[in-house]
């Protein structure tokens, strides 16, 4: 008599249906807005979402049911004018200045709270109230490997993934030390593979950032250093496995503390954002003429 337990069979993921992964890149990642309104644009949404650092911050909030539209209208008010940031620093955070800047501490500013100020005020507590499942990419310090954490509390997940180190604090969550999700994992098509027909992914990590020849300065060199990680490791991946389709807006040109050059940004990712349309369109009609057969 056999006791082995039959493996367990995974349905296949519906037809036509979308795994979308949103990169990191700091302010790069604005240029992830402009393909999420395609998306809209098109009727499609996705069957779930990956992101890492500012990927998770925006597909949070896309993941919540706000349109890429309206994404792109409060992104516009929040670093437009400078004073709106200040506003909502003010106004929105009754603790202490120290709470959210302390250079006492591990980093400069904690994290949870600069996400709980600048993101929408409606973002849900938890994973399971969002309107499309969500995978987040976080570093664990100490073990030095990907964490992927897709269910329990929101805010502190996309703040740990976003806590590029000597900028903002680690957070720790569930007895881990976390950190940025980049330095694991910057475009994480690979961890939603299965979980639906097509793979599509937006990768904003970029080169450049200052012009050749120029020289940084400390903090540059920093960020840059980081930047440079996060380029090779997709580069290294992609050499074993790629997504379906793979979309890199050309957004190099920005530094990535570069939030006040949101119009530049947006308007640099348009041609990506017509790519994209092309290339999800001929991917569609590909998947339907196959389940006609």
């Amino acid at each position: 008599m056999d006791d082995k337990v039959p493996a367990k069979i995974e349905p296949k993921p519906p037809r036509g249906s979308i795994a979308l992964a949103l990169g990191g890149g700091a302010a790069r990642g604005i240029a992830h807005i402009p393909l999420l309104e395609a998306l809209d644009e098109l009727g499609i949404r996705p069957r779930v979402i990956a992101g890492t650092s500012i990927g998770a911050l925006i597909g949070s909030v896309y993941a919540n049911g706000m349109s890429g539209r309206d994404i792109r209208r409060y992104t516009l008010d929040l670093f437009e004018a400078r004073s709106e940031l200040i506003r909502r620093l003010i106004n929105r955070w009754p603790g202490s200045l120290t709470s959210l800047i302390n250079p006492m501490t591990p980093a400069i500013i904690n994290p949870v709270t600069l996400f709980e100020i600048v993101l929408p005020e409606d973002l849900p507590k938890d994973f399971s109230e969002l309107k499309i499942p969500l995978k987040v990419v976080a570093a664990d310090f100490h073990a030095q490997e990907q964490v992927i954490i897709s269910s329990g509390p929101l805010l502190p997940a996309i703040s740990a993934s976003s806590a590029l180190p000597a900028l903002l604090t680690p957070v720790k969550l569930d007895g881990h030390i976390l950190i940025d999700g980049g330095f694991v994992n910057p475009t994480p098509f690979d961890i939603v593979t299965n979980d639906a027909e097509f793979t599509v992914a937006v990768d904003v990590t970029g080169k450049g950032g200052t012009e050749p020849g120029e020289m940084p300065n400390s903090m540059e060199a920093w960020i840059g250093a980081a930047q440079i990680t996060l380029y090779s490791i997709v580069r290294e991946k992609l050499k074993y496995e790629a997504p379906d389709i793979l979309i890199r807006p050309d957004v190099g040109r920005f530094r990535v503390l570069d939030f006040y050059k949101v119009e530049e940004i947006l308007e640099a990712a348009e041609p990506a954002r017509m790519e994209f349309i092309k290339q999800l369109d001929k991917l569609l009609k590909k998947s339907a003429s196959t389940s006609e057969i």
